[in-house]
């Protein structure tokens, strides 16, 4: 790895992790086109080395989040009891029979961009009257292996995917964010691991770029502990709003690279 792309890579943790971790996303969703763009990680290497970068970057925002008793709340436990096996699937899943990265994009496009901009509507005519029922664990702990599994397929972080969903069925962010950046780097630890004994056992495709994963996620180190200092300072409804905008932005850049 040359420095030069190592300093663009720990720059580009950094500055997605200040705006993602305050809405409990890792930012892995936007730091893979970048890999794959700008920084010539090769597929199927970039889903590990997006696994990495959440192990590495990952306890900068926990770090901030673990005063609130989130970390270890109820939420966090449902959402690992799904995550940690939906993570092993996916690993399989990506290294014998994963589909190719167009049916990903379309895919996340597909989910993220109509769930971004309805997140965004209903916060802006949020009106007084019946708050939405949250979700029963049951739903979020199955809502939570479909998570994980695609989170190891692709190596997202989950909270991109969980966060508007929970939010927008009537969780507090507070709540969501510290749980899902929790689930995200326990899933990614036990994701990389898998990978890694894959690359041990003949399976060289598994291998992350040790260095470049690495860059990025000390960038996302601390970028994450930043953002999440912000968060108990910014208004539920912004956060909202930002947590909307970063499912629709997301959607709208996957789109972009399908029709491209």
């Amino acid at each position: 790895m040359e420095w030069g792309t190592g300093l663009a890579g720990f720059a580009a943790g950094g500055l997605i992790a200040v705006v993602t971790a305050p809405v409990g996303v890792s930012g892995a969703v936007f730091l893979l086109p970048v890999q794959l763009s700008l920084l010539g990680v090769p597929s199927p290497a970039v889903t590990p080395t997006n696994l990495l970068y959440n192990v590495v970057a990952g306890p900068g925002a926990l770090l901030r989040y673990r005063h609130g008793g989130e970390l270890t709340g109820p939420l966090t436990r449902l959402l690992l009891a799904g995550t940690l096996p939906g993570v092993l699937l996916g690993v399989l899943l990506r290294v014998f029979a994963v589909p190719g990265p167009a049916v990903f994009r379309v895919l996340v496009a597909a989910l993220l961009l109509p769930l971004g901009l309805w997140l965004v509507a209903r916060t802006l005519r949020r009106a007084p009257g019946r708050a939405p029922t949250p979700p029963s664990p049951r739903v979020i702990t199955g809502l939570a292996v479909l998570v994980g599994t695609v989170g190891g397929v692709y190596g997202i972080g989950g909270g991109s995917l969980l966060g508007p969903i929970l939010v927008g069925r009537g969780l507090p962010l507070a709540r969501v964010a510290p749980a899902a950046l929790a689930a995200t780097f326990l899933t990614s630890v036990v994701g990389a691991a898998g990978y890694a004994a894959l690359a041990l056992a003949g399976q060289g495709q598994a291998a992350p770029d040790w260095p470049l994963g690495t860059a990025c996620g000390l960038g996302g180190l601390v970028g994450g502990y930043l953002g999440a200092r912000l968060q108990p300072r910014l208004p539920e409804r912004f956060l909202r709003l930002l947590l909307g905008a970063l499912a629709a932005a997301v959607g709208a850049l996957y789109a972009a690279q399908s029709v491209g």
